[in-house]
């Protein structure tokens, strides 16, 4: 399990994807006037780094997966909140791209520890 919020790269990265969601929502809602779907992937995309922060002082090693899973279904809601943004023109192709991917990489380091997790846990 992590115990530190030293060195902790998923946990640094989704903080900073965090502070990148939070000026993207305000983006959307001051100058696009979105204000629908930008207070969902707001909360989406800020709860990963939440769930993450939780999992450092998770109680045992299935919350520790619990709360992380929880942040990798938070990372796909995020997710198709932004494809529907790209889809209905409130965001270009090199925003959407920009914010999609670097959603993607946080879900595929979510999804690796989860997957360690249980292998070094003999969870599987």
């Amino acid at each position: 399990m992590m115990k530190s919020r030293d060195n902790n790269k998923v946990l640094k990265d989704s903080k900073i994807y965090a502070i990148r969601i939070i000026k993207f929502y305000q983006y959307l809602v001051e100058v696009r006037k979105e204000f629908i779907l930008s207070k969902q992937v707001l909360r989406s995309g800020t709860s990963m780094g939440a769930n993450i922060r939780e999992s450092i002082n998770a109680q045992s090693t299935l919350d520790f997966i619990s709360k992380l899973n929880i942040a990798l279904k938070e990372a796909d809601e995020t997710e198709y909140w932004l494809e529907l943004l790209y889809e209905t023109d409130f965001i270009n192709k090199e925003q959407f791209q920009s914010l999609y991917n670097d959603c993607g990489r946080i879900a595929a380091t979510l999804t690796n520890i989860i997957l360690t997790t249980k292998k070094n846990n003999k969870l599987t």
